[in-house]
């Protein structure tokens, strides 16, 4: 139990059996418990004077349920309420009902998007948002302490732990019809193709697109631990059924869910993945101009300048943020935002939870294209008369580690140039941004765990977007 447990932006996350074990998990439940306990003393803490009632989910991995378990019991053994999913719950249904019920945090066994061997556990404080780094610092401190001091639990056999259960469905069902239009829906009766990738979606999006009328052909209901044999990542590479059911007229839409249900894939008419960049630009467009919302946008650092673009179409303040959700979460909990989001997958919107929602994100994609009558593609293309096109490109360069520090310090330095385009601004918000002329970009970021630098590229044309891929290359070879 010597090696370290460190929080990365959505939690630790570990191989299962090797480093993902019992013992670890009840040492981080027990960090956890410890942090609660001095802030329900402390007079000053937002959570003094609750109940302390804490959330535990877990989805749909090997052993989720009894490492939630595992959680519970620590918990319980430090004088905490422990209430345990009734089944498998999505991420954005665990933040939702930690507000409802006025928690004082949550707890998630869950891996998100990471492939079927890995499994991880996040912590959420009492207002629904991941743990911020200064509470995960903390709590790595804690852990090092407890190791040092071979702390230890004498637990009851493995998944035997009795625990308060509840079912917090039909209140997350009710925000959600809240928050999208099902009248407009319910007229439009899509066709739509839907894929939950054995996850915890399931139950969910199928149900509500259900309720609506839609003709649904469904894909992956069915739980499977090992999630058909490919990470439950709703990527353009992990949709060719919902493609083909598009291709064949089965469906005039595709709409996914991974693993934890927080990060959504949507499927165009003519069979195009759509980025989650596009994605976020075309949410922000419909709640605005389609649903007259109110507020700022928020994305992060290597996000899609194309939300600008529409913000500014639209009269709408733009906020940028470092990588990790729990950063848009926060900026939304403090001023009126209509919509946030990421690059990586996940958007939440105002008047709902400050984590990603992948199920709400599929129901708004499909509220578009009942209310314009029109596909995601036309939609996109019709903005992209005003605002010009963009393209996007992620991809990982893998480096000399040796050499790793040197090119950090390289790009921490600025540039003049990224191949023959003139640096005109650097961010260093997070990572090492660049701004080209024209409204072109690109943006490095180091990998913490990999000798990797996980570059982001944002052009104009095809054309420039390759002569970028080329530069990025050059400029990390």
């Amino acid at each position: 139990m010597s090696s370290q447990i460190k929080f990365g932006t959505a939690g630790w996350r570990a191989l299962i059996a090797r480093e993902f074990t019992f013992d670890k998990v009840r040492l981080a439940s027990q960090a956890v418990a410890d942090h609660l306990k001095t802030e329900l003393a402390n007079p000053n803490s937002p959570i003094h004077g609750r109940k302390p009632d804490i959330i535990i989910a877990y989805d749909c991995r090997f052993l989720g349920r009894e490492f939630a378990l595992a959680v519970a019991e620590v918990f319980a053994a430090n004088g905490l309420n422990p209430l345990l999913g009734d089944r498998d719950i999505p991420t954005p249904v665990l933040a939702f009902t930690i507000r409802k019920r006025k928690a004082i945090g949550g707890i998630n066994i869950t891996a998100s998007h990471n492939p079927p061997e890995y499994s991880g556990f996040k912590f959420s404080r009492y207002d629904g948002a991941g743990a911020p780094g200064e509470v995960t610092k903390e709590l790595e401190a804690r852990i090092e302490k407890l190791q040092a001091a071979n702390w230890s639990f004498k637990a009851v056999v493995i998944g035997t732990f009795k625990c308060k259960t509840i079912n917090p469905m039909p209140d997350y069902v009710k925000q959600i019809k809240k928050l999208v239009d099902f009248k407009t829906l319910k007229k439009a009766k899509l066709k739509i193709a839907v894929d939950l990738m054995h996850g915890c979606g399931r139950g969910y999006l199928d149900t509500l697109l259900a309720e609506t009328g839609a003709k649904l052909t469904v894909f992956h209901a069915d739980l499977n631990p090992l999630f058909g044999g490919h990470p439950p990542e709703p990527s353009a590479d992990h949709l060719d059924e919902v493609k083909a059911a598009i291709r064949t007229g089965k469906a005039q839409l595709g709409l996914a869910t991974d693993g934890d249900a927080d990060r959504f894939g949507v499927v165009d008419k003519d069979g195009t993945w759509m980025t989650p960049n596009q994605i976020l630009a075309l949410t922000l467009y419909h709640l605005k101009k389609n649903r007259g919302w109110t507020g700022a946008v928020v994305r992060t650092v290597p996000t899609s300048h194309q939300v600008d673009a529409v913000a500014a179409m639209l009269g709408v303040k733009v906020h940028e943020t470092p990588v990790g959700f729990k950063y848009i979460g926060a900026l939304m909990q403090s001023e009126p935002i209509i919509v946030g989001g990421e690059e990586s997958g996940g958007l939440s919107v105002k008047g709902h939870v400050p984590e990603k929602d992948g199920i709400l994100a599929c129901l708004l994609m499909a509220e578009l294209v009942a209310t314009e009558k029109k596909s995601l593609g036309q939609i996109l293309k019709q903005l992209e008369k005003k605002t010009g096109e963009f393209h996007t490109d992620r991809i990982n360069i893998h480096i000399d580690p040796a050499q790793k520090d040197e090119l950090l310090k390289r790009l921490s330095g600025g540039l003049e140039k990224v191949g023959a385009f003139k640096v005109e601004k650097f961010i260093t918000i997070d990572g090492y941004k660049f701004l080209l002329p024209n409204g072109e970009w690109v943006a490095f970021r180091a990998s913490g765990t990999e000798p990797v630098f996980r570059c982001y590229l944002e052009a104009k044309s095809k054309k420039n977007l390759e002569l970028l891929r080329t530069a990025c290359r050059k400029l990390l070879s």
